[in-house]
């Protein structure tokens, strides 16, 4: 038996850049951390090797690839050729919550194939193959910065140029500054979820829009001012920055918030925090807030929600187990 696993992340302030319909024309950059909550994927040959099953939160047993329903599974055990195994997948938090499980997914499947068959595939090769999966193979109107942030790990600047190239570097940050950032971050679940499909594409018609343009514009420069911030060790301009960027991530297509979750976000706000955001697209999920300490037990017993605790993790996807023989 192989396993794997692969983190999800954190997107801090650019989400949205990172559509081709963006980025394409004027570039676009995003601020985000993977944190220690993980898709985790085990694989081992199948006891009839003529069959393969898969695991996820429906089973499925099947003579051959074609019969797969679950779309990343057909695609990239077709694209892999892998068959005659079982491959189980669990996770940490379920879809829909605005943490990248979609894409998280797909970098953790990647991988493991490479590896069941032998093979070493660097971690920004899985992130590229992983976008051309969801995006360009399966159609999904998203953009590129969960595949990057699950493969690479850590807290990064990331870039998506105008020729479809992504950069991505560290912020370069004091240790303190690090440790003091991640426990004035507070996550807690609005207990809803939602498909980021629907919000995305509207956000995509809505860039042929000079107004929602300007936005996300301004969108990635916040993002490079909170890049700024963070390495300046400037943590309240951060939560100020994070406000502001909230604000305008509201303008770019309807269904991003909506009234309980505006209203838990004002609780909050009035509560000591100095700025937050809801995570993914929009519409459910979580909501992450920057608060310092002395505000941090007014604020959870205000916003009455359910906590999610969390740290930062620097690894990306990466292998947990390897089982003797495992290999083909």
């Amino acid at each position: 038996m192989l396993i794997t696993k692969t983190p999800f992340r954190v997107s801090f302030c650019g989400g949205g850049s990172d559509l081709a319909a963006f980025y394409e024309t004027y570039g676009g950059c995003v601020l985000s951390t993977s944190i220690n909550k993980y898709m985790y994927l085990s694989i081992h040959p199948y006891f009839n090797e003529t069959q393969t099953l898969l695991k996820y939160s429906e089973n499925e047993l099947v003579n051959d690839l074609s019969e797969i329903r679950h779309k990343i599974f057909h695609q990239v055990l077709c694209d892999l050729g892998v068959s005659g195994v079982e491959i189980s997948s669990t996770a940490d938090v379920p879809g829909g919550t605005g943490l990248g499980s979609s894409s998280t997914f797909t970098v953790g499947l990647l991988h493991t194939l490479y590896c069941y068959k032998g093979k070493f595939v660097s971690k920004a090769r899985l992130a590229a193959e992983a976008c051309e999966v969801e995006i360009e193979k399966l159609g999904a109107p998203i953009g590129k910065q969960d595949q990057y942030a699950a493969a690479l790990g850590g807290l990064n600047f990331i870039r998506f140029n105008k020729d479809g190239s992504v950069s991505a570097s560290p912020v370069m940050m004091q240790a303190e500054t690090y440790k003091t950032l991640e426990k004035n971050l507070l996550m807690f679940y609005t207990g809803t979820t939602r498909s980021a499909n629907e919000i995305l594409g509207e956000q995509k018609k809505n860039m042929t829009r000079d107004a929602q343009n300007e936005n996300l514009l301004q969108m990635c420069r916040l993002a490079e001012q909170m890049k700024e911030a963070l390495e300046r060790d400037d943590l309240s301009g951060f939560g100020s920055i994070l406000h502001e960027s909230w604000e305008l991530k509201k303008t770019l297509a309807g269904g991003i918030s909506n009234p309980q979750i505006d209203a838990a976000y004002e609780r909050a706000m009035q509560s000591g925090a100095l700025g937050g955001k809801l995570l993914g697209a929009g519409g459910g999920g979580f909501l992450l807030f920057y608060c310092e300490p002395q505000r941090q037990e007014e604020l959870r017993s205000k916003i009455g929600l359910k906590e999610f605790a969390f740290r930062f993790e620097r690894d990306g996807t990466s292998v947990v187990y390897i089982g003797d023989k495992y290999w083909r």
